[in-house]
């Protein structure tokens, strides 16, 4: 059983609550989550939804998030409003007790009034995001991506960042085929790029095959079990380091380091997904000198260890195709 709250305040617009858990009701009318259980609670007394002329009351209290595994929090009405002190309570003792928390676009502001982003990476929408540094200065804040994964805490930006956060818990529960069906089915891409640059969940993008920051890219994800240093990806391109990380932010929107980890870490989960490799053997296929190496960046990345990972979508036999030269 997965046990989904969605914490919603008075006033909250039906259009935007679709963003926020559309996703996991597709999914389980698909037979892709059949243990889902969702439950939409209100943040305080007589909270309803409204919109298109509809008033709709939210039945559920905020006792219903004691059991969740997954808070999320889509929206909040007024960043520069402090949200109910017993929904800022119910949010801290679900994240005490171990449930994951997420806040979507300016439902970061819930989060961080709960003080859940003290000290964690987090976004939110591009256009809200000074007032949010302004008024939460401890969170470390990064615009520029669609969403951000920390474990326990997630956050995404605006509109549909919700959706694509969902696709990556669904492809942390279900594995990148489930996700990747289920995107087909919903006619959206798995891994979407654009706007709020993504880079946790980044594809290669389409690139001109004559930039020599693409070739190398390119030339990268063939040698992912070998070491990678910046500085030799530069000099391949001709070009200087500082020209290389400027122009390669340019195309994905992070830094060489951060998608390079990112790609190993994809890499890992085919494996894991593939193979019945040891997850030490999978560490060094991918680039990192032990599973111990590979841990932090797969939970940072994915939300699970990768043995975690291996037990949900279990193995099929098989060893993986030698990197190109």
């Amino acid at each position: 059983m997965r046990r989904l709250a969605v914490v919603v305040f008075n006033g909250a617009s039906l259009g935007a609550m679709s963003f926020a858990f559309g996703v996991f009701e597709m999914a389980s009318a698909f037979g892709e989550l059949p243990d889902l259980d969702l439950k939409v609670v209100g943040g305080e007394p007589d909270t309803a939804l409204r919109g298109g002329g509809l008033t709709v009351p939210v039945p559920e209290d905020l006792d219903a998030v004691r059991n969740a595994d997954l808070v999320l929090v889509p929206n909040w009405r007024s960043p520069m409003e402090d949200p109910p002190e017993a929904a800022l309570a119910a949010l801290r003792s679900a994240h005490d007790r171990g449930a994951r928390v997420a806040g979507l676009c300016s439902g970061a502001f819930v989060l961080a009034a709960a003080g859940l982003l003290d000290g964690r990476p987090a976004t939110t929408h591009w256009a809200m995001a000074p007032l949010l540094a302004a008024r939460f200065p401890a969170v470390r804040l990064d615009e520029s991506v669609l969403y951000i994964d920390d474990g326990d805490i997630l956050t995404a930006g605006g509109g549909a960042a919700g959706m694509d956060l969902g696709l990556h818990l669904i492809r942390s529960w279900c594995g990148a085929e489930v996700a990747n069906r289920l995107a087909k089915g919903m006619v959206v891409p798995p891994h979407r790029a654009g706007g709020q640059a993504q880079y946790i969940e980044s594809p290669m993008p389409e690139l001109d095959e004559g930039d020599p920051v693409s070739e190398t890219m390119a030339w990268a994800l063939t040698r992912l079990d070998t070491a990678l240093p910046v500085d030799e990806l530069a000099r391949r391109a001709h070009m200087s380091r500082r020209n290389y990380d400027r122009r390669f932010r340019e195309i994905t929107g992070a830094a060489p380091g951060t998608w390079l980890t990112h790609q190993r870490v994809i890499r890992a989960q085919q494996l894991l997904e593939s193979t019945d490799l040891p997850v030490d053997e999978i560490a060094r296929y991918c680039g990192f000198s032990s599973s111990a190496a590979l841990r932090p960046h797969f939970r940072r990345q994915v939300g699970v260890t990768p043995v975690s990972y291996r037990e949900t979508f279990g193995t099929r036999l098989g060893v993986p195709e030698p990197m190109l030269s």
